[in-house]
């Protein structure tokens, strides 16, 4: 497919142009994009160690971490590089691409939030079909589903843009390529473009948020049916989960669920949403979940209890 433009790269604006600012950010950005990376992989590889943590739970949570670490990486280095050597250009299929992998990853992030919400329905509500219910075909499919519904919601806002006609201006004032900074730089009609575009990224952020709000209502409805040791726990996982949520789709919804405008605001919400909350999420998971603190404890004490279950 042949993009219709005359603009073979873009420049991007960033967070700001002072130079001893960049330097300061970009360092700090370095050290939250190597605590994302470890914090992420150690959750990933401790759960692939540990025969402890075999549940299904787990494994959304190491496809989670995976998928943070991913997304992090679509973005964080190239915007640390930027500040540091105050680079501001991005060529034209550089930018697409990472337009693409932006909404792949966290487009499935969305999914699989809320099929980790399925999860914990089933478990607390559910307890005694849970083996049945999420069965290991059960997961996989579960997983395929959240990569593929991150994929066509990312070929969906790549291919509207791509196909569109960029005939001069090329200053993108924000620090990545994201959708709306593109559109005002489109040089014809974009309303029904920014239609579509709300519709795909919007509504189902705001649809899935419904989903979780609604199945976690349910789930904190029937706590009272547990004894109070499981009423903990079960409020220690769901208050992770929550958390992250929150964290992931409150940006979201203010800036996808609106029309196709931007904001002053919008490049801070984009580091928190980029940034900040891939960091987070590893802290969330782990300082509130016992067992997952006590098989990193084991992991890395090197305990032999460690390849047992406990």
């Amino acid at each position: 497919m042949e993009s219709k433009n005359n603009v073979t790269f873009f420049v991007l604006l960033g967070l700001t142009q002072d130079g001893k600012e960049q330097k300061v950010l970009s360092v700090m950005f370095l050290l939250f994009y190597i605590l994302t990376v470890v914090g992420n992989l150690l959750i990933v590889v401790t759960i692939a160690i540990s025969k402890s943590l075999g549940s299904p739970m787990y494994l959304f949570l190491a496809n989670l971490s995976f998928m943070d670490v991913t997304y992090s990486s679509c973005i964080s280095p190239r915007l640390i590089s930027d500040l540091f050597f105050g680079k501001n250009t991005i060529s034209f299929q550089s930018c697409m691409t990472q337009l693409f992998t932006e909404h792949l990853f966290g487009g499935s992030e969305v999914f699989l939030l809320l099929v980790m919400a399925y999860d914990r329905y089933v478990a607390i509500c559910k307890p005694l079909h849970y083996l049945v219910v999420m069965r290991q075909s059960v997961c996989v499919v579960l997983l395929v589903v959240c990569w593929v519904g991150g994929f066509l919601h990312s070929v969906i806002q790549v291919s509207t843009v791509y196909s569109l006609p960029f005939c001069g201006p090329n200053v993108i004032d924000h620090f990545i390529c994201e959708m709306y900074p593109l559109l005002t730089l489109i040089c014809t009609d974009t309303y029904v473009i920014g239609l579509l575009v709300v519709a795909n990224g919007g509504m189902i952020c705001m649809i899935v948020f419904v989903l979780l709000l609604t199945s976690y209502g349910v789930i904190l409805h029937s706590l009272k049916n547990l004894s109070p040791e499981g009423r903990r726990k079960a409020l220690q996982t769901c208050g992770s989960h929550i958390t992250v949520v929150v964290f992931f789709f409150v940006p979201c919804i203010f800036m996808y669920v609106r029309p196709a405008k931007t904001f002053p605001i919008d490049k801070s919400l984009s580091v928190f949403f980029t940034v900040i909350t891939p960091m987070l999420n590893p802290l969330i998971y782990t300082l509130r979940n016992s067992e997952m603190t006590n098989a990193m404890k084991k992991l890395w004490m090197r305990n032999p209890h460690l390849y047992s279950s406990t």
